[in-house]
């Protein structure tokens, strides 16, 4: 038995490329118009979700793919923190940004933690190793850095050393007793045209 799972990072957002934390905010005109330029090159798939935030569903839709929403993909709560930019909590609030980057267990900003991320990814990852056929995920960054890590078996704090770009594709294969990492941070070719915001 043969199961694949593509996962897809949802395009940019005004606040992730100032980076903040993100709220349930639209995707950038210029991530609309790279996921729409990446129509077509995906295969045939058996089952297409969606992580239920706006703008994982509007990638979706920028690619016509018609997904459905799965809770499991959801974004991490980031409570608190969420519209807030990095560098202004590192600011003021930097013991707490530190326990938060240093055991994944915390979850200082009231959401939460990165294992809890990691808990939703390897329940979808279980879930789909007996489900015969292709899915394809849009999802968000931190949960396909779960997934990365838990094919892996690597510990969570690896996690902080993947970098998963906006529109990129992470592809796993499963014979349904394990899986395999085929390819990470796969990314389409940009459109030929400039882009205008």
């Amino acid at each position: 038995m043969l199961v694949r799972l593509t996962m897809i990072c949802n395009g940019a957002t005004a606040a992730t490329r100032r980076g903040s934390f993100p709220l349930d905010e639209p995707l950038e005109p210029r991530s609309l118009t790279v996921a729409k330029a990446m129509r077509g090159t995906m295969r045939r798939a058996d089952r297409v979700w969606t992580a239920p935030a706006l703008r994982a569903r509007q990638t979706a839709e920028a690619l016509s793919l018609d997904a459905s929403v799965e809770p499991l993909l959801a974004d991490q709560d980031h409570g608190s923190w969420a519209g807030k930019s990095f560098e202004d909590l590192q600011a003021r609030q930097p013991g707490d940004i530190a326990a938060w980057r240093s055991d994944p267990n915390a979850a200082p900003h009231g959401g939460e933690s990165l294992a809890d991320v990691a808990r939703r990814a390897s329940e979808l990852m279980d879930r789909l190793m007996v489900e015969p056929g292709h899915t394809i995920a849009l999802t968000h960054a931190g949960v396909i850095r779960s997934a990365i890590v838990h094919v892996l078996g690597a510990p969570l704090a690896a996690c902080w050393k993947i970098d998963i770009e906006p529109l990129s594709i992470t592809d796993f294969r499963s014979d349904g007793r394990r899986w395999v990492l085929r390819a990470c941070g796969v990314t389409s070719s940009k459109p030929t045209k400039p882009l205008r915001p």
